[in-house]
């Protein structure tokens, strides 16, 4: 399969740019079920040959090993990459979310961790995972600006935050809110998206396949002794499943009566959202990487996008994007 031959652009996140489409790194540690640290490491240098530069990764991501990996595979590449990283959310060995630590101490240790593990002497884009509510977040971003000013962060951000985004960005300019962002979960365009857009802060759209869903290929959630994410997630249970099987099928139809996949449709949507939205798909996969890139050859005119905004309308979807502890977990 060919990649496409279009080129994959440039985008501000605020004062940061970065490739108008970025690489999700966390199926490479078995969120999505077993991977291939080789196909993995192939996977991220053909993602940089191809133009790709912003790379998406967290301490919490197979408890350290994403960090490593993606340490390994850019070391001699690291001109050419934009390492992005998260802290904040602490799991249990079993991969668990045990809580959210925003403490100020606690931001130092995250950080000096992630560079080790990193292999790494600076971290261009340092996101907090999730909003500690425990923690005044004028003391977490305070902490990290201290780590902007000693050079070991170039850029601040936050994840899935709406109430605190402004007192955030008070403390220190935000490069980036990254937030879940696809035709099934839209829900930052009624509040978080406003706010980016007059603060300058641009947005790290994930998940903007739906996990997967949205290509048609995940029929049923894996299941066996492998963790899965997905697995526990309210949209993939099986009533709920069913009841969002047509609409993707639809979507399909309707990708292929323009010349696309359904994943390569989906992608293009969330690319058409602004320029200041940088979707990161995530994959393990040569394969796939190069057939998501051929979302950048796909033209959306008005009449596709109304359909679009028809299949996924209200109701439409079944089921919340998390288990209600992960969603009470969101800065909402």
């Amino acid at each position: 399969m060919k990649p496409s031959t279009a080129q994959i652009g440039r985008r501000r996140l605020g004062a940061l740019e970065v490739s108008a489409l970025g690489l999700g790194c966390m199926p490479l540690s078995g969120m999505y079920g077993a991977a291939s640290e080789a196909e993995s490491i192939a996977t991220i240098h053909r993602a940089i040959d191809l133009g790709i530069d912003l790379f998406d990764t967290a301490d919490a991501y197979g408890l350290g090993h994403n960090e490593e990996l993606l340490g390994r595979a850019v070391r001699d590449r690291r001109d050419r990459v934009v390492v992005a990283t998260k802290f904040g959310t602490v799991r249990n060995p079993d991969g668990t979310v045990r809580g959210l630590d925003g403490r100020p101490a606690y931001v130092r240790a995250a950080c000096e961790a992630s560079l080790r593990r990193l292999g790494l002497e600076v971290i261009d884009l340092l996101f907090l995972h999730r909003v500690d509510p425990a923690t005044p977040i004028e003391d977490t971003i305070g902490e990290m600006a201290r780590l902007v000013e000693d050079g070991k962060v170039r850029h601040l951000g936050v994840s899935e935050a709406s109430r605190s985004l402004r007192r955030a960005h008070a403390v220190h300019p935000l490069a980036a809110v990254e937030t879940e962002y696809s035709l099934w979960s839209r829900e930052l365009e009624r509040e978080v998206l406003p706010v980016c857009r007059e603060l300058g802060i641009g947005i790290v759209a994930y998940s903007p396949l739906g996990r997967g869903f949205l290509t048609g290929a995940v029929q049923a959630v894996p299941s066996g002794d492998g963790f899965d994410l997905r697995r526990g997630s309210p949209r993939f249970e099986r009533d709920n499943l069913a009841h969002n099987r047509p609409v993707v099928e639809a979507l399909a139809e309707l990708a292929a009566r323009i010349g696309s996949s359904a994943s390569q449709l989906a992608l293009a949507w969330v690319l058409a959202r602004g320029a200041d939205v940088v979707p990161i798909f995530g994959t393990r996969r040569i394969s796939h990487l190069e057939h998501n890139l051929g979302a950048l050859d796909v033209r959306l005119d008005g009449q596709t996008l109304a359909a679009l905004d028809a299949l996924f309308g209200s109701g439409a979807v079944a089921g919340e994007r998390y288990a209600p502890a992960l969603m009470a977990a969101l800065d909402g």
